[in-house]
Parts: structure tokens; C-alpha cells; sequence
């Protein structure tokens, strides 16, 4: 192998790590995203309720869809002062993707829970899994 097309290997691998550690860092938030809990949707209504057990105050959410579609229908965010705040998802969300950041009012808000109403799509006999992820 000569010294242009060693070069050029080397470059390709240092390109390919580069975008890779982007792809890990824009899916996770370089660790700024922490887990706050999961719900499976049963059928194609459904309600569940994300109790989340952290006394931390985050200021975004995000929705991780994993083993088949899950449609929203409304998502309300249930804060420690008592207030609450409708969130708009009216989408649909195909297994392995994600909502963009959802933003929470003020600066940093501590959430007691996150109730959800949605439904699976054509998942067949598989439940949908829904995590839910909070941004400080």
C-alpha cells in the first residue's frame, strides 16, 4: 500500500469516528439527556402515566419510540408546584425515532409526572415502548 492510499484510509477512519461521536452526541446530548421512565402502549387507545421519581428540574423532555409506531393524541406534563402544561405532539412516531427537544416553561422545571394518551399503529401484537428522556 503506498503513503497517498494509507493517507487517504486513515483519513476515511478519522472522518468516520468524527461523524460518528456528532451522531452520539446530538442522540444523547453528551449526557445532558438522563432517563426518566417508560409506558408501553396496549392497543390503539391508551393512557398511561410516567411517574418521574427525581427531584431534579429539567427544561426539556423528549420521547423515544422503540418496537413499533406509536400516534399521539394529547401529553400533559404534571409539575411539583401543581401547575400543568398541555403538550402538542399530534404526530406519529415510527419505532426508533424521537421527538425533537420539547421545551418546558421558565428556566428549569421539576416534573412529578407525564401523562400520556396515544395509541399503537399496525404494531400487529408488539407493544410500543415509550421512554421518556429529561434535559436539565
Amino acid at each position: 500500500m503506498t503513503v497517498q492510499r494509507l493517507s487517504r484510509a486513515v483519513g476515511v477512519v478519522l472522518l468516520l469516528l468524527n461523524v460518528s461521536s456528532i451522531s452520539y452526541a446530538q442522540r444523547y446530548g453528551d449526557g445532558r439527556w438522563e432517563y426518566l421512565g417508560q409506558a408501553h402502549a396496549d392497543g390503539r387507545v391508551d393512557h398511561d402515566k410516567i411517574r418521574v421519581g427525581k427531584s431534579a428540574a429539567f427544561r426539556a423532555i423528549q420521547f423515544e419510540i422503540k418496537g413499533g409506531a406509536i400516534e399521539f393524541r394529547r401529553v400533559v406534563v404534571h409539575f411539583e408546584n401543581g401547575k400543568d402544561q398541555d403538550i402538542q405532539v399530534r404526530e406519529r412516531i415510527f419505532a426508533g425515532g424521537r421527538t425533537s427537544a420539547i421545551d418546558l416553561p421558565g428556566n428549569r422545571r421539576k416534573i412529578r409526572s407525564v401523562e400520556f394518551w396515544y395509541g399503537s399503529v399496525g404494531s400487529g401484537s408488539r407493544r410500543p415502548t415509550l421512554n421518556l428522556w429529561g434535559s436539565r
